[in-house]
């Protein structure tokens, strides 16, 4: 195995489990060419340096040709990009746009104001676990709380919620490569489905406002001005495909880690209060996202001693840039009272995790009341199976033994 081939190793299935060693001999070389032309950066102070560089481009149409796309936003040929995969100036007005319903400082209750029905709909999903003396906490657990918080986030009416869980399960079952084409097709069919789906519900909170952004990204003429119609489905197209699958695999990963470290565990449980840095610390030391993909050189970048040509593909890997030992103390060990933890979980720059602030408090809801309740988990399976998705990295399933639940 050679720096120029560890792209291939660390995006091998067989690697899923356990990249970090491959992480750690890419770290030899804090910049690396592979044998398919592109660039690897994979150390912490680099990787944030061209994370805020504007040299790098996250729009596919600035790719060279055969060079890989984003990940899920292929293919929605009727919509224009989400802001995910734009640059300024045109970045800039749409996530600008879609902060000031969301967010502070427009916004600031926003999210506050959801607590407290995340919170029953967490109660509710432990609660459906009763009876069991077995459970997989992703699809039990994991897998339907961040679909029923972005339906309250983008306001979809109650009775809608199952069909938009439908449409969320098929389109994430398009990011996984082994669904081959027949998966994709059903994303794709599913992503139409459900922009007409939105369009219909935009049309309707443009007229009669109600809960949720949908209306008020509808009708809001700010600084930036409006967003279209199509503008503003894309961006709960982006908010649901990146929100969720992240949001599933900081549940699930923080989950497996709290099992593996049954000390850590124990200290949760007589401090609910740790859930704070823990959460922290798990974006860290298991980040939902792995790598960015497909990021674009603008203009020849010098940096650590190697120039990157322009137009060639350059990889941010930060999983790797997470576990530096030149930024982070024994960065192998899971320490939830790791001091100055200025992780790359939600990444960094103009491109940081628009749904931080969500996903943040969704696990923190979730995992102080899951470990309430389940008396004495235990792992059935480690490793778990994880996901084909070598990006948004965590366990498919997570099978779980339990002695049942305490009360409510």
């Amino acid at each position: 195995m050679t720096l120029g081939t560890l792209f291939a190793q660390i995006t091998d299935y067989a690697n899923r489990a356990d990249p970090y060693p491959l992480y750690a001999a890419l770290r030899a070389s804090p910049v690396t060419r592979q044998d398919d032309g592109s660039y690897l950066v994979s150390t912490y102070y680099e990787v944030r340096s061209l994370a805020n560089d504007p040299r790098l481009s996250n729009d596919p149409r600035n790719s060279i040709p055969g060079a890989d796309g984003p990940a899920a936003s292929e293919e929605d040929t009727n919509l224009p990009p989400a802001f995910l995969f734009q640059d300024p100036p045109g970045h800039d007005r749409l996530r600008d746009a879609a902060m000031r319903p969301f967010g502070p400082p427009h916004s600031p209750r926003f999210l506050h104001d959801l607590r407290g029905e995340l919170a029953r709909v967490v109660a509710g999903l432990i609660d459906g676990l009763e009876g069991k003396d077995e459970i997989d906490v992703v699809g039990d657990f994991a897998y339907p709380l961040p679909v029923t918080a972005i339906c309250k986030v983008l306001g979809v009416p109650r009775e809608d919620e199952q069909r938009f869980h439908g449409w969320a399960d098929t389109v994430a079952s398009g990011l996984d490569p082994s669904g081959g084409p027949r998966g994709k097709e059903k994303a794709q069919q599913a992503r139409r489905e459900l922009g007409v789906y939105l369009s219909g519900l935009i049309d309707t909170k443009r007229r009669r406002n109600g809960s949720g952004i949908l209306g008020p990204l509808a009708r809001d003429t700010g600084p930036g001005g409006s967003m279209s119609t199509t503008e503003v489905v894309a961006t709960a197209v982006l908010l649901l495909i990146a929100g969720h699958e992240t949001t599933v695999n900081l549940i699930s990963n923080a989950t497996l880690t709290l099992l593996r470290h049954p000390e850590v565990l124990d200290r949760f449980r007589k401090e609910p209060e740790l859930v704070v840095p823990l959460v922290e610390e798990v974006l860290r030391y298991e980040p939902p996202v792995q790598f960015i993909p497909f990021t674009t050189a603008l203009a020849d970048i010098d940096i650590a001693g190697t120039t990157i040509p322009k137009g060639v593909t350059v990889r941010l890997m930060l999983a790797s840039a997470n576990r530096d030992p030149q930024r982070f103390d024994d960065p192998d060990r899971f320490d939830p009272d790791r001091a100055d933890n200025q992780h790359l979980g939600f990444y960094t720059g103009i491109h940081y995790c628009f749904g931080a602030p969500l996903a943040r408090m969704e696990a923190q809801l979730a995992l102080p009341e899951l470990f309430r309740r389940l008396k004495n988990p235990r792992l059935l399976t480690d490793p778990p199976p994880y996901r084909a998705n070598p990006v948004l990295r965590g366990p498919r399933h997570l099978p779980v033994a339990i002695d049942g639940l305490t009360a409510p």
